[in-house]
């Protein structure tokens, strides 16, 4: 039997090598924006991007960032990442500029998040009667759930255009201050016997003008209990890569501009992954090329 000459085999062995070594990628998996809103930690485009707990309640899905809880889905409008604050509307909200039926709105119990302070809601076209679960007790008075000092806030809004039109009773009209406004904060209007709501965050300096209001609802969220920013993902994002997590126990890596996924950064110190798995680094098998190189040029000569 002919044996093959060892110059041969080492070339196919090299050669081998070259096929399974990860192909480069041009692409970065995790997307930087979505819908023109930058996304950093604790966000991210897609799952493995940005923080787990997070992934469930904030998605981006054909560039539209969108912020779902057991209500609904509501577009994401701004993310003050200084402020840590996170913008939504709802479709189904009453503003000065139209008034609808609405369900309410809902955080998840375990949701990340809670309610900005400058947060207000004003309940609309409310039954006054004194049937189980509406606003007002036996004797006509309010419930705890309205505060007694939002009457201007009431006037403002019945006065503008669109609600005007319907002629409700100022009596109506609840700024809502419930106990909870925490995760599990729930505004079941069904229930309250409430046709709508409307939402702001901010007079906008013009307290008496409801046109100029900015309607929507601000969540604040942390980072963790402390509020501590990781250092891992600081240690990735100086390197131009993106915070992610792998694996059944949603372990960290950093997404690199070139598809690639450390451990650590993207100044290639560290282990890589290649999709879940981890794979030796693109330079030690370089190393290892070059040194199969050297010893078949050996046997040659």
């Amino acid at each position: 039997m002919k044996l093959s000459h060892p110059s041969t085999t080492i070339t196919s062995f090299i050669f081998f090598i070259f096929l399974t070594l990860p192909s480069s990628i041009t692409s970065q998996i995790c997307q930087r924006s979505c819908n023109r809103i930058p996304l950093t930690f604790p966000f991210g485009s897609d799952a493995g991007c940005g923080d787990p707990r997070f992934h469930q309640s904030v998605t981006c899905n054909q560039d539209k960032l969108t912020f779902t809880t057991h209500t609904g889905s509501y577009p994401i409008t701004n993310i003050d990442y200084t402020k840590q604050v996170l913008y939504i509307s709802d479709p189904s909200m009453s503003t000065c500029s139209c008034t609808q039926p609405s369900k309410g709105f809902s955080l998840n119990y375990d949701a990340p998040f809670t309610f900005q302070e400058d947060n207000t809601f004003a309940l609309l076209d409310c039954s006054t009667s004194s049937s189980n679960g509406s606003l007002y007790s036996s004797d006509n008075s309010k419930l705890s759930l309205c505060d007694n000092q939002g009457a201007p806030i009431c006037s403002f809004l019945y006065s503008c255009r669109a609600i005007s039109f319907i002629n409700l009773p100022i009596a109506t009209c609840c700024v809502y201050t419930p106990v909870d406004l925490g995760p599990a904060f729930e505004m079941d209007l069904q229930k309250l016997q409430c046709s709508s709501y409307s939402g702001f965050y901010s007079f906008n300096g013009r307290e008496s003008d409801p046109n100029s209001w900015k309607y929507g609802i601000a969540l604040k969220y942390k980072f963790n209990v402390n509020n501590e920013y990781p250092s891992s993902c600081s240690n990735c994002e100086r390197s131009n890569g993106v915070c992610g997590y792998y694996g059944a126990y949603n372990s960290f890596i950093c997404n690199c501009p070139n598809g690639l996924n450390t451990t650590n950064d993207c100044y290639f110190g560290s282990s890589y992954s290649y999709g879940s798995r981890l794979v030796p680094s693109w330079h030690s098998g370089t190393w290892l090329i070059y040194c199969l190189a050297w010893l078949l040029v050996s046997v040659v000569l």
